[in-house]
């Protein structure tokens, strides 16, 4: 892939929701090749495994006709994981302040560990910015519809697995 831009969007997307979907429609726009990194963390419990997550996010990414995207599992260092995928940049999604101390303090690290790779933070679209995962699976968990933030396949697999309302995205 000599002189193509590469770019990792990693995380751990349980489940992948509309705010993701839109940083990696951004990033396929302004990026040759964009890798979605799923973590498979084995200190956390995640609702769903990492194979589900990728499965869910090749629907959401299939659907979205990003055809310069393709996800992928990894665990370790994400530093180590950009090397063996030659790429030089991790995005990583900012939706408000309370995610930029974090987030700044692993790209100084990442950088430290790999100074060739370069972290970019992009901020979601205001309409999305303030979804995330962990408040999407406690809508779902208390039997709330999800359908309006997060993809089909993600609605359907909640659904399935809380029994909350799909939404009818199905």
């Amino acid at each position: 892939m000599s002189g193509a831009r590469r770019a990792i969007y990693p995380g751990s997307f349980d489940p992948v929701t509309f705010g993701h979907m839109d940083i990696i429609r951004r990033a396929a726009a302004s990026f040759d090749d964009v890798v979605v990194a799923v973590l498979r963390n084995t200190n956390k419990a995640p609702l769903f495994s990492a194979e589900e997550r990728r499965e869910m996010l090749e629907e959401a990414i299939a659907e979205a006709g990003l055809g310069n995207v393709r996800v992928s599992g990894f665990e370790g260092l994400l530093v180590d994981f950009a090397r063996n995928v030659e790429a030089k940049v991790v995005l990583r999604g900012l939706r408000a302040v309370s995610d930029f101390e974090y987030e700044l303090q692993m790209a100084l690290l990442n950088r430290r560990l790999a100074p060739e790779v370069e972290t970019i933070f992009l901020v979601p679209g205001e309409d999305v910015s303030f979804i995330s995962s962990r408040l999407v699976r406690e809508i779902a968990r208390l039997g709330g519809d999800v359908s309006s933030l997060v993809p089909a396949c993600a609605s359907a697999r909640l659904a399935r697995r809380l029994g909350a309302p799909s939404g009818g995205n199905e």
